[in-house]
């Protein structure tokens, strides 16, 4: 092991400092053994994904889709209801019976004897020089850093300075009882996903957003449909919010144009920002983007030698499939620096896991015009294939959006049932440059089942030359 910082002699020396237990826990493999390993973790291990994310998010999301199943019964000739929701069984089942257990078992590994390499730090890490750090009372240093620091919610001054409590995605599903009106700040996923939760459990939900589009940054034609379907179901106040106060019974939200809002509970979910700006990474010579992403290049490096960042703290996408595979190419980097590989940042798809479900991939069709592509689009139906008829869907939709010279897709755009399970056939289709001029006849597709969907959408682009042949 090389020498450590001279200017902190005292300090414990490390061949590598983990800043974060989410995916950057996931590092240290076999190929690690060799080398002494300091994880720093201030919270609960296993990051935001498994303790207040994409994971028990989607376990709620679950309950909400049998119980709003119930509700959507009597255009399918079934009578049915939700006679209760228990919410503390809920909980149970989500956290108390998995989620805290993975976590408390992560954290027992790491500091057990069978990872005899790493000591964990359980403080807040900043830093005091290049590579060195503080956790709590004392300084570590490293030969390689690697911040995996994750982000937090981002919360308007209107919300924090009001000395009301709000919720957050990260504590609004611990909240001790269901509450039977909420309020939720946003029109972002989180805010959508939450919608669809807690009005699919039964709670009167109300949707603040200070734009006049919900997921906004989706397709036009899947946010159309989107926006659409959500004020049937949600009620939904297009202002900016000017003042939150507490009532006796819960909270009240002033608008700007002057009206209130009450509900019982409020959420907001107004977007994530990275952490970075908690670490004073000035002091170590970090240089952080003007949105707050730490700075790296195409291989994860910062502008410091010897320090690397991945996850939502230096990511442009806050999907925990993409901090994995950032993580897999900085622990290569890490092992053989001779033979770097760069960030997988092309093909990333997303889902938004509302009612219905949604999940892109790609180009929307107006970027896809911006940047000169000669287009053609299909939007297909859900109600024009058998299966959409079994499931009597009336507004789901697979968009493809191809290169009429190449047959290459360029996007991939769905809403309605599995529709996150739908898309992957097209993500590997994009990523292994497939041409969608012969995907569709060179395959079965299933029929009755719902890939036909999908199978139909390709068949009705629309090419310029006479489809290719064997």
């Amino acid at each position: 092991m090389a020498s450590q910082d001279s200017t902190f002699p005292d300090a414990e020396h490390f061949d590598l400092i983990i800043i974060g237990t989410g995916s950057g826990n996931s590092i240290p493999s076999e190929d690690f053994e060799d080398k002494k390993i300091a994880i720093v973790e201030e919270g609960t291990f296993g990051g935001t994904c498994l303790n207040v994310g994409c994971i028990p998010t989607k376990m709620y999301v679950y309950a909400a889709d049998l119980a709003h199943a119930a509700k959507e019964g009597k255009r399918l000739g079934i009578d049915a209801q939700v006679n209760n929701v228990d919410w503390e069984s809920i909980i149970e089942r989500v956290f108390v019976n998995r989620i805290d257990k993975i976590a408390e078992g992560g954290e027992a590994y790491r500091r057990g004897d069978e990872t005899p390499n790493i000591t964990v730090f359980d403080k807040h890490a900043t830093f005091v020089g290049p590579k060195a750090i503080a956790v709590g009372d004392e300084v570590i240093t490293g030969e390689q850093v690697v911040i995996a620091a994750g982000s937090r919610p981002s919360i308007p001054a209107v919300y924090k300075d009001s000395g009301v409590k709000f919720y957050t995605n990260e504590n609004i599903m611990r909240m001790p009882k269901q509450p039977e009106s909420l309020i939720i700040v946003g029109g972002g996923y989180i805010a959508m996903e939450f919608a669809h939760v807690f009005d699919g459990l039964g709670t009167k939900v109300t949707v603040v957003n200070r734009s006049e589009k919900l997921l906004r940054h989706l397709d036009h034609d899947i946010v159309e449909r989107f926006n659409k379907l959500a004020r049937e179901r949600f009620d939904v106040r297009i202002a900016n919010a000017q003042n939150l106060e507490k009532t006796a019974g819960g909270v009240a939200l002033t608008l700007e144009d002057g009206s209130t809002v009450e509900a019982e509970a409020i959420l907001v979910a107004t977007g994530r920002k990275p952490n970075g700006d908690l670490m004073d990474l000035d002091k170590a010579g970090i240089k952080v983007r003007e949105d707050g992403r730490i700075k790296v290049d195409e291989f994860g490096r910062t502008s410091v030698e010897g320090v690397w960042a991945l996850g939502d703290v230096s990511s442009p996408y806050m999907l925990k499939h993409v901090a994995n595979a950032e993580m897999r190419a900085v622990q290569h980097n890490l092992l053989h620096p001779e033979e770097l590989q760069a960030m997988p940042h092309e093909h990333v798809p997303a889902a938004v896991f509302t009612h219905p479900r949604i999940a892109s991939v790609g180009l929307t069709e107006e970027a896809a015009l911006e940047q000169g592509y000669n287009i053609t689009v299909k939007v297909q139906n859900y109600g024009d294939v058998a299966y959409g008829w079994a499931m009597e869907d009336n507004s789901g939709i697979c968009k493809l959006i191809a290169c009429k010279e190449t047959g290459r897709l360029l996007g991939a755009h769905l809403m309605g049932p599995q529709a996150s399970t739908l898309i992957q056939q097209l993500i590997t289709a994009m990523v292994y440059d497939v041409d969608m001029r012969t995907f569709a006849r060179k395959q079965y597709w299933i029929h009755p089942a719902l890939p036909e969907l999908v199978e139909n959408a390709v068949l009705g682009l629309n090419w310029q030359m006479t489809v290719l042949r064997d």
